[in-house]
């Protein structure tokens, strides 16, 4: 039986280690970040509120879910661990403080993508801007997961751009289907 407090894995130093180790806390909190905040663009759009509205509730989320994700991935790794411990195995990652702040970091920074166009203010065509930079920041998103993957960077960039897309028309129709109850 292994010692259960024996690293089996350890951080990488050089850049390209380190993108690969944190990939997937970088995806999980970038690609929710533009699809929750876009989210509530298209769902306040739907429900034709005043663009106020798309900051406040945007700025919202970007703190409240973007730490929440960050403090979930921690607890989830810390949970993996235990069970790894429990069962004897080495700790595979031991720094889960820096994989949560990695996810919030992502979920902030991709997550205030879809705000820019309200905070800089472009009139009647923040939601079509808004739309614009949603999806070159999906595909920012799936190009860079395809960077140290064997993934052809298209079909990286189209997945992500399609989950992104798939959740903005629910939270349209649902925003623009429930707007008339709120008069």
């Amino acid at each position: 039986m292994r010692n259960p407090d024996s690293v089996v894995n350890h951080e990488p130093s050089e850049p390209l280690g380190l993108l690969k180790h944190y990939m997937k806390d970088l995806v999980y909190g970038a690609n929710d970040g533009v699809i929750t905040t876009f989210a509530i663009v298209a769902g306040v759009t739907g429900a034709q509120l005043p663009a106020r509205v798309v900051l406040i509730l945007g700025m919202a989320n970007l703190l409240a879910d973007g730490f929440s994700m960050g403090a979930s991935n921690f607890l989830a790794i810390r949970a993996d661990e235990a069970v790894r411990r429990s069962d004897g195995h080495g700790i595979l990652e031991p720094f889960p403080v820096r994989h949560g702040l990695v996810t919030f970091a992502a979920f902030v920074v991709a997550g205030s993508v879809p705000l820019l166009s309200y905070v800089i203010d472009v009139g009647d065509s923040a939601f079509k801007v808004a739309v614009v930079l949603t999806v070159l920041s999906l595909v920012g998103v799936g190009v860079t997961r395809a960077s140290v993957t064997d993934e052809p960077w298209w079909q990286s960039a189209l997945e992500v751009v399609g989950v992104g897309v798939a959740a903005a028309a629910v939270s349209f129709g649902v925003g623009a289907l429930v707007a008339p109850f709120t008069a």
